[in-house]
């Protein structure tokens, strides 16, 4: 039987990411992503509805986040639902949530903002389009109508996070 897990996500950073380099040079970055949705409750009012998510890059994607990634920067996430378990300090078991990126865009500035991500390509002395962030090394970056750029990376399933 086959089974599909993939998680699409536009939103915000709610942090600058935070970048590990593991044992070999291997680098992963870590960031808490926010997506919002409105709605109407039951007497009409306008509500908003902010879900936290808890983005992992790898490789060239975690270098790519580290260099040019900010909070408030909106960005495009393509990956993986991750679940992982341990115990807390009082032996209590507990459980995280995680979406493993494959591929993310950068959209430009913080929402609301003017910026585009040629503004923000410029303001990082970045060429989005031309660079390859790509960790298996098979250039799979692409700049779409070039005002974002996209970039792909393939984590190993065998580190312990």
């Amino acid at each position: 039987m086959a089974s599909v897990n993939k998680v699409i996500l536009i939103g915000n950073l709610g942090k600058d990411p935070e970048v590990r380099h593991l044992e070999g040079g291997v680098a992963v970055a870590r960031f808490p992503m926010a997506t919002s949705e409105t709605f109407k409750d039951k007497q009409g009012q306008r509500q908003e509805r902010t879900e936290w998510h808890n983005i992992v890059v790898w490789r060239g994607l975690a270098e790519v986040a580290e260099k040019y990634l900010k909070k408030g920067n909106s960005v495009y996430i393509e990956g993986r639902l991750r679940t992982n378990n341990y115990q807390d300090k009082e032996g209590i078991q507990r459980y995280s949530t995680e979406i493993v990126a494959d591929q993310m865009t950068m959209l430009g500035g913080p929402s609301g903002g003017s910026g585009n991500g040629q503004e923000s390509a410029a303001a990082s002395g970045g060429n989005y389009g031309s660079s390859s962030a790509s960790s298996s090394g098979s250039g799979n970056s692409s700049n779409s109508g070039g005002n974002a750029s996209a970039f792909q990376n393939d984590e190993p399933d065998d580190l312990p996070f």
